[in-house]
């Protein structure tokens, strides 16, 4: 009987939030320069190359986090229940919002979406918390930077209302 080698579970959950980044990144992709490019939006929303490495490294930092909650509660079992189903419940909306707000060009669907999305990431960091501080702490840049991805998508609907 082979085993699973130690690090496999970290590298897996550390990996795991990327699976969905990269399918968004096709939609992305192409909606960028025929459709994003089109629309008005803040002069404080950044530039277009700065969102891969920042969701990168938060994709990196949550599913680490979710690893050590993970391995605290012994793996999947009744006590990982609500920690792990509230952060697979959020990264499911986090990969939701991109094929709404790209994919189907809904941009107030979006804004629902990361608020949405916003309030799992709440509520997955605080059920973290009393489990693996380390694990809440590395949730926080991601609770940050959608806190600004949802002003800027809010602008973005705001200043585009009349626009397909």
């Amino acid at each position: 009987m082979e085993v699973v080698p130690a690090w496999a579970p970290a590298v897996g959950f550390t990996l795991l939030p990327h699976a969905g980044g990269l399918l968004g990144s096709n939609i992305t992709k192409r909606e960028i320069p025929t459709w994003y490019e089109t629309l008005q939006k803040p002069s404080w929303c950044p530039p277009n190359w700065v969102f891969a490495p920042v969701w990168g490294t938060l994709y990196t930092s949550m599913g680490y986090g979710s690893y050590l909650v993970w391995k605290e509660l012994g793996g999947f079992n009744e006590k990982s229940v609500v920690p792990l189903g509230l952060y697979a419940g959020n990264l499911a909306l986090n990969w939701a919002w991109t094929p709404v707000f790209f994919g189907a060009h809904k941009m107030g669907w979006g804004l629902v979406t990361l608020l949405l999305t916003t309030g799992t990431a709440t509520a997955t960091t605080a059920s973290w918390y009393n489990i693996n501080k380390t694990a809440a702490y590395l949730m926080i840049p991601y609770l940050a930077w959608l806190s600004l991805a949802s002003a800027l998508n809010y602008r973005i609907w705001k200043d585009n209302r009349n626009k397909k």
